[in-house]
């Protein structure tokens, strides 16, 4: 697998580990026209969220590259490489905001000449992308990001698809999850990053508390720019609120920052910590969070993956190479892939080939294909957005080790709007049509 490293890529990663690359600086042109898949890998490998979040997720996508390079992924997914074509990764350090990410993305386009792009942990990044890819016209698989208006803004996507799931699902589950195992709860206070994320986390969550629990109170809502790193101020006054519950769509570093701080503090003392992203910090705790405070995981990845052959052969391979096991935003990046994959190869011809943007874009919408997660469908915004139902759980340290207990799940069609239907319309009404059995 060849691998561009980025400028910032090459600095020395603080808080990430190095990854090998089989090729140092830029992939010639040539490579494009060799009989390969060239795919733009997207996602932070400097800064504060690289080693949480983004090094995993290229930890992920290298192991399944070279995996389905090799043909050792179980079935469906038997041919080799992407439609018998070997993928040629073409890595960029999602760093550096918005703006840059736009300059990256029509570098991996116009320059590097992909073929397609799998990328984007930030909201901001994938909603300044959003409308570049469809200007230009290549499949883009957003595999991470969640904010909710991604296709509200962009209302008839034809080259966007995300194989993830949004803010409405994460926080509709979250509020689910603690009528059932929290019905005394009176009062509720919520910390956000302050951008797309954050804050449509926190309207999603905050409507639907309306809807189920509107007995239950929002005493406080703080909003710190993102990768603030020290949240001093904002436990104090947590702490004068004195909530039952603390609501957190944090994530990355400043998710662990938070969690391990407000312990020191003792804010969790007697009332429950709720991270929807929770999950891709369970070896990092250990013993420095409190036990019983709940954990999502964005969907059924990570901890929440069902147990079937590709969750197998994904969490002992990626233990294996890599000597730790995989995160969700590892299995939301194998799952982008191979739905990428399952598009490309439905849209094809004779093997061997690589189909028209328009016709892999054609063969995605509406897509079901199989991933470690268990079942995908793309069944919302016109079939560019995944629908999958969401689990939430109780972090224990126990034993030296990290376990989860209580476990819930949701099914998609109890946290998902209608087809059509926007997230916070449907949470206002009551969130009419949900099948929660």
């Amino acid at each position: 697998m060849k691998i561009f490293q980025s400028a910032a890529f090459r600095r020395t990663l603080a808080t990430a580990v190095v990854l090998t690359a089989a090729v140092t600086g830029t992939v010639s042109a040539q490579a494009a026209e060799n009989g390969k898949f060239r795919l733009g890998i997207v996602t932070f490998l400097s800064g504060g969220a690289a080693g949480p979040f983004g090094v995993p997720s290229a930890h992920a996508a290298e192991t399944v590259v070279d995996a389905l390079n090799k043909g050792q992924l179980p079935a469906p997914y038997a041919v080799k490489g992407i439609n018998g074509l070997e993928i040629e990764t073409v890595i960029i350090d999602e760093n550096g905001g918005a703006t840059k990410q736009v300059e990256e993305y029509r570098n991996l386009v116009e320059r590097q000449k992909v073929d397609a792009v799998v990328g984007y942990i930030s909201s901001g990044d994938c909603l300044a992308i959003s409308p570049v890819a469809e200007e230009l016209k290549t499949p883009t698989v957003l595999y991470d990001c969640g904010a909710s208006r991604l296709f509200v803004e962009n209302k008839s996507p034809k080259y966007v698809f995300r194989t993830g799931l949004d803010a409405v699902v994460d926080n509709v589950g979250a509020v689910r999850y603690l009528a059932d195992t929290r019905p005394k709860m009176a009062s509720v206070a919520g910390i956000q990053q302050n951008y797309a994320w954050g804050q449509d986390s926190w309207a999603d969550f905050s409507e639907t508390l309306k809807q189920i629990k509107p007995e239950a109170k929002v005493v406080a809502e703080q909003f710190p720019k993102v990768f603030q790193g020290q949240y001093g101020a904002e436990i104090s006054a947590l702490s004068v609120a004195k909530p039952d519950v603390i609501h957190s769509s944090f994530w990355g570093g400043d998710m662990e920052a938070f969690a391990l701080q407000g312990t020191a503090r003792g804010l969790f003392d007697g009332r429950a910590l709720l991270l929807t992203c929770g999950e891709s910090g369970l070896e990092h705790y250990k013993g420095q969070a409190p036990n019983g405070m709940i954990v999502g995981g964005r969907g059924p990845f990570g901890a929440f993956a069902p147990k079937n052959p590709l969750s197998d052969w994904l969490r002992t391979t990626y233990q294996a190479k890599w000597n730790e096991q995989p995160i969700y935003p590892s299995f939301k990046m194998v799952q982008a892939i191979l739905g990428l994959k399952a598009a490309v190869e439905k849209a094809a011809g004779a093997p061997g080939s690589i189909p028209a943007a328009d016709k892999i874009s054609a063969a995605f919408a509406n897509l079901s294909f199989e991933s470690p997660s268990g079942t995908v469908k793309m069944a919302r915004a016109n079939g560019h957005q995944a629908m999958q139902g969401i689990s939430y759980g109780e972090y224990h340290f126990e034993n030296g080790k990290p376990v989860l207990k209580n476990v819930r799940t949701y099914a998609d069609t109890c946290v998902t709007p209608p087809e059509g239907v926007s997230g916070q319309d449907w949470i206002k009404a009551g969130m009419p049509g949900a099948k929660c059995d």
